[in-house]
């Protein structure tokens, strides 16, 4: 058998039924749900998701600084993506990068004043959408299981949660 995808005389295993609707949820999922959370945030602050979440995760940061490298993975997306996304943020005047002083090789980005100010007037946007579209409708057993899931996808550590 080459893999999970073939049976033993190697016809590829096409989805049963129930392995077809698990897909069909989790797909609905990662193409729908991130622009459900940004319509709000769009409309009313004129933010994308990911600017959020970059300008949140430097807003919960010691100092509000991060290096670059750590802050694309909080943000859940690449370094090359979120250099353009902090370059934006930079000529908004909500974030500053600089040399970290612990280390040249890396880039600091540090929230500014007025990026501050920024997350605290977006920031219940956010929980309320966050909350109306997903949690509201969760008791804790399915909260849970939904960090067990992203546990077995490897999409967050196993510490997460």
């Amino acid at each position: 058998m080459s893999g999970t995808d073939e049976h033993e005389d190697g016809e590829l295993r096409w989805l049963d039924e129930q392995e077809k609707a698990a897909w069909t949820g989790l797909i609905s999922l990662v193409l729908l749900l991130p622009g459900k959370l940004e319509s709000p945030l769009r409309q009313e602050h004129g933010l994308t998701l990911f600017e959020y979440l970059v300008l949140s995760h430097l807003s919960e940061a010691p100092g509000h600084k991060l290096r670059m490298g750590e802050l694309a993975f909080l943000a859940s997306g690449s370094l090359s993506r979120l250099s353009n996304v902090v370059k934006r943020c930079e000529q908004r005047g909500w974030v500053v990068r600089m040399p970290d002083p612990a280390d040249g090789r890396y880039t600091l980005a540090e929230l500014t004043d007025a990026g501050c100010e920024l997350v605290d007037v977006a920031a219940p946007t956010h929980l309320q959408s966050v909350r109306r579209t997903v949690l509201d409708s969760l008791n804790a057993t399915d909260q849970k299981a939904l960090v067990r899931i992203a546990q077995k996808l490897n999409i967050v550590p196993d510490d997460f949660g």
